[in-house]
């Protein structure tokens, strides 16, 4: 339901390498002509800063076959102001699947610290497939095909079955000889030639969420380009894909936890019960009520599991003690509480069904209440071009996710086992987690994911309560780098850490990192301090 979603708008989202290039020697074979393109610079647009410039590569469809069928990708960059401190260049992602980043550098060049600034063109681009870089689509989707999935019940299951036949069905009809090629692995490919379309021997590079896993390949299939990595937010890559969505459902858990045990503490506030026993029993009673005969909540139906449809839920104690208040008012017929507005202040009916909510901009942990750092909107809609098919995130997201690794089961029965095991051993968000996707009735993929094998001397960044990309797969993404540092903030909230305020405390050793290229000596603790309380507000904002 994505009126929930906005209520939460404070917490904040999936063959061989190419070998580098050698050394020029007189022997030595020219490079390819996708490596010795000269970007033709411009500027972008009349209502854009005039350092901000665009540009657009060509890449193959198909590196394989590099002489045949290309793709647009489009680029941008704001050029350092101080050639004296310049570095290189700083490529930016700031999540996804499915999110531009083309617009990128505006933002960044607007948060980032001005010493660390001076040392890098800021470089931005649309991933393949994306906004300007040759989108692709599905075609013409309801808004139940816009999405991730919807929760598990025997009688629906049919239903949902013929939902992700469906996705998969006009993905194929309206894409199908692009999609195989929306890839991680080609992703990491076009980084490089924009690396090379710059005049860069390496490059360094910021990327929030899904960028994380993108800069991790990356770093194993160009290790000698890899200069200043920092992963902010990150993706286990030994649980692409569905292992990542399942998380949300694993690692719910201990945030419903921490919340009841934080509302238990203000119960004069809130009303939901005076102990963390009482609060969990006022929650699991309005979702069973909700099942039985559906809460009218400003205006729609609610069943329970439209309450559980959202994952990030609870990772944001102000706002979940806010919302459940809300809706245990509508449930006993009461007045609202002070500053309980329409969910996300004006539209109270945009979506009220939680089996609707099945859209990489409603429930991804990649792409979901922020994409995929400071200040991305779900799906990239607050940085993305206005001329893109209306079905490319969710194209693009699919083909990522069901294109990047063949570990998803083909055997429908098969989720439908998982989904009703994980119902009952993660009861918020388990089943919603495990229950079918497209990528049941995917292609399979051209090329295996990408093993972590090579040492990665990069930083990692990771928020303890991030709701999109929890804790625990950050740490799986440090554990998998061999020699990588982490930056874990204590009581850190929201998906995105590095400049997403300006008092989090990962931002002094990721700037240190940034300016010197040193990696810390070891990982680093460091406590943010309290979010600011706002008991009432939450449901407002």
């Amino acid at each position: 339901m994505k009126h929930l979603a906005r209520l939460l708008a404070t917490s904040g989202l999936l063959a061989a390498a190419l070998p580098g290039l050698a050394a020029p020697s007189a022997s030595a074979a020219p490079a390819p002509a996708y490596l010795r393109q000269t970007p033709a610079w411009h500027r972008c647009s009349a209502d854009r800063p005039a350092a901000y410039e665009c540009a657009t590569l060509k890449v193959p469809l198909d590196y394989q076959r590099p002489e045949g069928r290309t793709l647009n990708l489009a680029i941008s960059r704001m050029k350092s102001e101080n050639p004296a401190k310049r570095r290189g260049v700083l490529l930016l992602n700031p999540g996804g699947p499915g999110t531009s980043g083309l617009y990128r550098p505006i933002r960044t060049n607007a948060e980032m610290p001005k010493d660390v600034r001076d040392r890098y063109d800021l470089v931005g681009f649309d991933p393949r497939g994306i906004g300007e870089s040759s989108p692709i689509e599905c075609g013409d989707l309801s808004e139940a095909e816009v999405g991730v999935g919807g929760a598990y019940r025997p009688e629906t299951f049919a239903s949902d079955v013929s939902w992700a036949r469906g996705i998969a069905d006009k993905c194929r009809e309206k894409s199908g000889d692009v999609i195989p090629y929306i890839t991680t692995r080609n992703t990491a490919r076009d980084m490089d030639v924009i690396r090379a379309a710059l005049g860069e021997r390496t490059v360094s590079y910021l990327g929030y969420s899904y960028g994380t896993y993108l800069g991790a390949v990356y770093s194993q299939m160009f290790p000698e380009r890899t200069d200043r990595f920092v992963l902010d937010s990150g993706v286990d890559p030994g649980r692409v894909w569905r292992g990542m969505i399942q998380a949300w459902g694993t690692e719910a858990e201990p945030a419903f936890e921490r919340w009841t045990r934080w509302a238990a503490e203000r119960s004069d506030t809130y009303g939901l019960g005076a102990t963390p026993e009482a609060v969990s029993a006022t929650f699991w009673a309005l979702v069973a009520r909700a099942d039985r005969d559906p809460i009218i909540h400003y205006g729609e139906k609610m069943t329970g599991d439209d309450i559980r449809a959202d994952p990030s839920l609870f990772f944001d104690p102000h706002g979940a003690s806010a919302v459940v208040k809300s809706i245990k008012a509508s449930a006993d017929k009461a007045p609202q509480p002070p500053g309980g507005t329409a969910p996300g202040g004006t539209d109270p009916g945009a979506s009220g069904k939680g089996a609707d909510r099945k859209g990489p901009g409603a429930q991804s942990p990649l792409g979901g209440v922020r994409a995929a750092g400071p200040g991305v909107d779900a799906g990239g809609a607050s940085e993305g071009p206005d001329a893109v098919p209306a079905s490319n995130a969710t194209a693009v997201y699919w083909a990522v996710v069901c294109g990047d690794t063949d570990n998803w089961p083909r055997d429908p029965e098969q989720y439908a086992r998982d989904a009703a095991r994980d119902k009952v051993k993660h009861p918020l968000y388990g089943d919603f987690a495990s229950n079918i996707k497209p990528c049941a009735f995917w292609q399979r993929p051209l090329e295996p994911a990408t093993p972590m094998k090579t040492r990665a001397d990069v930083l990692t960044v990771q928020n303890e309560w991030d709701p999109m990309t929890p804790l625990g797969t950050g740490q799986g993404l440090h554990q998998a780098l061999k020699g990588s540092r982490m930056v874990l903030a204590l009581g850190g909230e929201g998906h995105g850490v590095y400049l997403s305020n300006p008092t989090a405390c990962a931002n002094i050793p990721v700037n240190a990192y940034l300016s010197t290229g040193r990696l810390p000596a070891k990982d680093v603790t460091c406590h943010n301090p309290p979010p600011t309380p706002d008991p009432e507000g939450a449901a407002a904002r």
